[in-house]
């Protein structure tokens, strides 16, 4: 049972790395990767015997960033892709991994902004060799921010303090 439990698991950071690869490369994150998170979760969650209540916490925590994601995404800091990552993410993690979330997502956010004005700037692009057509586009200047990255960093550090984990 434990080996059941342990791939059950895997599932999360396994999407998030597909979200923040498909995102990197394309600036889109399917919504099927948001989607396989929400669906996993509760089978996860039942499946590692994690408390009703705590799921019921889950389940609050991911509706709650979906909405702050909405709000994001409508004042245009965010794609509806990052919003929906960003709220299946929660939902995995739950409390008080919600709050290491945000704060590590934010972190991150920050990073890979600094990381893109470098790789934008006229003189890393020229120094740039050739490569392939999404590294290309991700160092254009006024191009999308690939924020499933940041969401994806961030989820994967918050990941071990969730309580499907700490319940394990």
């Amino acid at each position: 049972m434990h080996a059941v439990q342990t791939l059950l698991l895997t599932i999360f950071p396994v999407l998030v790395i597909a979200g923040a690869l498909k995102d990197l490369t394309s600036f889109t994150i399917p919504n099927a990767i948001s989607l396989a998170l929400a669906a996993a979760f509760p089978v996860a969650a039942f499946a590692l015997g994690l408390p009703p209540g705590v799921i019921g916490v889950s389940l609050a925590v991911g509706v709650g960033a979906l909405v702050l994601g909405m709000g994001m995404f409508a004042a245009g800091w965010i794609g509806g892709g990052d919003a929906k990552l960003f709220a299946a993410a929660a939902l995995w993690l739950g409390l008080p991994a919600a709050l290491s979330y945000v704060f590590f997502t934010g972190l991150a956010g920050g990073a890979l902004a600094v990381g893109l004005l470098g790789l934008r700037s006229g003189r890393v692009r020229a120094a740039m060799p050739a490569g392939p057509a999404w590294l290309a586009r991700l160092a254009e200047p006024g191009e999308n921010v690939p924020y499933g990255v940041a969401i994806a960093l961030g989820a994967l550090a918050a990941f071990p303090v969730s309580p499907l984990v700490a319940h394990l």
